[in-house]
């Protein structure tokens, strides 16, 4: 059957959970949605290349069309006998140039990577046990090394920044391309582009999500997480990505837990106004985005409370220290070829060389690491605080073009995003309107203590019901 563009656009409107429930009553097959997103990729995404071009969105480094189509393919034969147990069956996913797929070349968007993998990711395992059809691998910030992705568009204003580095899933997610990705965030790389291209997103509890198979900037700061258009949407995957990770065996200890009940969690909640927004300047559209997030927060019968923030803070250079010296732990193997990294990345690289630190200087550093997130976990405990609000970035998405020519131009998206990989705490954000003087996206986030990755979803998903999902752009 040849389906109109009207039927194709309408499809590729489907989020996770209204794609999974159309396909398992047989209102449309993976097929047809496979084929409505692969046509929405080519109608939209521009020329698929390493630097992008200021008129294209170009989100994907690689589409996978006929591997897709086969899956697809194979989703129907199963959903067609209907005894299947795969939640997420024929639904499509881009997976970020990081996330390692058996006989697929994985890049990180640079052109020093090239590496073809001889088995999958652990994410990419679980996803696939659950039904998904990848259509590709989509672009990162080079090697997640920073929080734009310029070579990538912004579907809202294709001359701003996609933010990063998971730029071209938040791309790709806001021009309904697909209605699924992962990210990876570091430093704020799952949050910072969604907030930039109104998506949604959660940054898992350190550990809960295998990093196994993927490419990494931060061995003990990534996280690996899901990204989508709807919080509800974010949930249904993380709830087949979570799990323990094969590097390390202290996470098969975590206790992941099913997904929880969405609902408002009984009894008093708390959400605590973040004392960290003083260290940001924010910018007129996310403040009032913050104040309508608050606002419903009061108007769900939250209690909304303003405690001073604990005696223990992060220190840049602590900070910097750990970034850099687990970067240049895998960049090591770049060693003589850094002509071939761009510019931002060269520093990066030459930073972590410079800083020289010792193993007993880096042990010290994560020691007070866990000070730190301890005496955060005390103050969620003395305060009784469900969890911590606070605007995800201080601007709308930035003028595109300038992420790659230094080091650090990031510093102001990831001012409030960077502490809570330091803690590990989990972290779900979400769109808060658009700008009245932009008309760009803006966004908050809830932070929850360490595990409480299903109720601080339940409390993203109730308040995103108040806020609404924002109507993306039409291409």
């Amino acid at each position: 059957m040849t389906m109109t563009m009207n039927e194709l656009t309408g499809l590729t409107d489907l989020g996770v959970v209204d794609a999974a429930a159309a396909l398992a009553r047989r209102d449309v097959s993976a097929v047809e949605l496979t084929a409505a997103c692969l046509a929405r990729i080519e109608a939209v995404d521009g020329a698929h290349s390493h630097d992008g071009d200021p008129e294209s969105i170009n989100a994907w480094v690689r589409v996978y069309a006929d591997d897709a189509r086969a899956a697809a393919a194979q989703a129907d034969d199963l959903l067609a006998v209907g005894d299947h147990h795969a939640p997420l069956l024929g639904v499509p996913v881009g997976l970020k140039d990081l996330y390692g797929v058996r006989g697929k070349p994985i890049t990180a968007s640079s052109r020093l990577l090239h590496e073809v993998p001889a088995q999958d990711c652990d994410v990419w395992q679980r996803l696939q046990a659950a039904g998904m059809v990848l259509l590709g691998h989509v672009h990162t910030h080079e090697f997640a090394a920073g929080g734009t992705t310029d070579q990538v568009g912004n579907p809202w204003d294709v001359t701003r920044s996609a933010g990063g580095s998971s730029g071209g899933s938040a791309a790709a997610l806001a021009a309904r391309m697909v209605p699924a990705a992962t990210g990876t965030d570091t430093a704020g790389s799952l949050r910072i582009p969604s907030a930039c291209c109104g998506t949604s997103t959660i940054k898992p509890t350190r550990g809960h999500v295998s990093l196994a198979g993927v490419v990494p900037l931060s061995w003990s700061l990534d996280h690996a997480g899901p990204m989508a258009r709807s919080l509800a949407d974010c949930r249904a995957l993380l709830a087949a990505m979570i799990g323990a990770d094969r590097g390390r065996a202290e996470s098969a200890l975590h206790g992941f837990g099913a997904a929880a009940d969405v609902s408002w969690p009984a009894g008093e909640v708390r959400i605590a106004v973040s004392p960290r927004i003083v260290r940001s300047e924010l910018d007129d559209d996310v403040a009032a985005g913050f104040q309508r997030a608050l606002d419903a927060c009061r108007s769900l019968g939250a209690t909304v409370i303003e405690p001073d923030a604990p005696v223990a803070g992060l220190d840049v250079d602590d900070f910097l220290d750990v970034l850099t010296t687990d970067m240049a732990a895998y960049h090591r193997r770049f060693d003589g070829q850094h002509d071939l990294y761009r510019p931002s990345l060269r520093e990066w690289a030459e930073l972590g060389g410079s800083r020289a630190v010792s193993g007993e200087r880096y042990a010290a550093t994560q020691a007070r690491r866990r000070e730190t997130t301890a005496a955060w976990a005390r103050w969620f405990d003395q305060h009784g605080i469900t969890a911590v609000i606070e605007p995800t970035i201080p601007t709308v998405a930035p003028t595109r073009g300038a992420g790659y020519e230094h080091a650090g131009t990031d510093v102001a998206l990831i001012s409030l995003t960077h502490f809570w990989n330091w803690t590990g705490f989990p972290v779900a954000a979400l769109p808060s309107g658009l700008g009245d003087v932009s008309g760009m996206p803006v966004s908050v986030s809830l932070i929850g203590p360490a595990a409480a990755d299903w109720r601080t979803l339940a409390l993203g998903i109730e308040l995103q019901n108040v806020l609404g999902v924002p109507d993306f752009p039409n291409l």
